[in-house]
This record gives C-alpha cells, structure tokens and sequence, in this order.
C-alpha cells in the first residue's frame, strides 16, 4: 500500500546549511542525517546534547556519559548557496526534464 502522508523538506543530507532560531541561532554545519518522516535534520556539531549510556560488553561499548548531535526541525536551517556563500531559500525550477532546486538569490542550481 502505497504512503500517501509522504513529507518532503528543502533540505538533504549533506547540504550546507546555518541554524536560524535556538541555542545555536548562527551555527553552520553540514546535514548529518535528515529525517523527513518527522521534519528534522541533524547538523554536524549543532544542538549537541549529553547522554547517558549503560556498558554493555557483549557489543564492546563503554559506559559513560557521551555527547552526540539531537534532531532539530528542519524550518529551523536556512541551506547556504555554495556559490553566492549566502543563507537562502530555495525554489524549484524543471531542467532537462528533472526537478532541481534552485538559490532564489543568485539563481544558480543546488542539485550538481
């Protein structure tokens, strides 16, 4: 059965983006991981939080406190232009019969 609840957002993994709102408001990073199902991302570095972790020595992993990055809503990031090196929203333009997004600012393709 096909999901008809399919949620898309503006930006992928391994855009370069700037955080616009929170404790890391001007923070930029490279997308880690995006999470469309939920409307988050992870940025490299950015909204770092400190977990608790049980050893457990059958897997080798260590105990301790550990400190990852946490999701966060994707309207939060603003994708940066790799060529106009500005903060910018994005529209969408057809060329060569595929959909591409496009930096409302200087009007160069994202999608290489």
């Amino acid at each position: 059965m096909a999901d008809n609840n399919k949620k898309s957002l503006h930006v992928k993994t391994g855009d370069r983006v700037i955080i616009t709102a929170g404790k890391d408001k001007g923070k930029t990073g490279n997308i880690k991981k995006a999470i469309p199902s939920e409307g988050k991302v992870v940025v490299e570095g950015a909204n770092m939080i400190t977990k608790a972790t049980k050893a457990n020595p059958a897997y080798g992993i260590q105990g301790g406190l550990i400190k990852k990055e946490a999701p966060l809503d994707s309207s939060n990031v603003m994708i940066v232009c790799p060529s106009c090196e500005k903060p910018t929203r994005i529209k969408h333009a057809v060329v060569d019969g595929k959909k591409v997004r496009v930096c409302k600012k200087c009007g160069e393709q994202l999608d290489v």
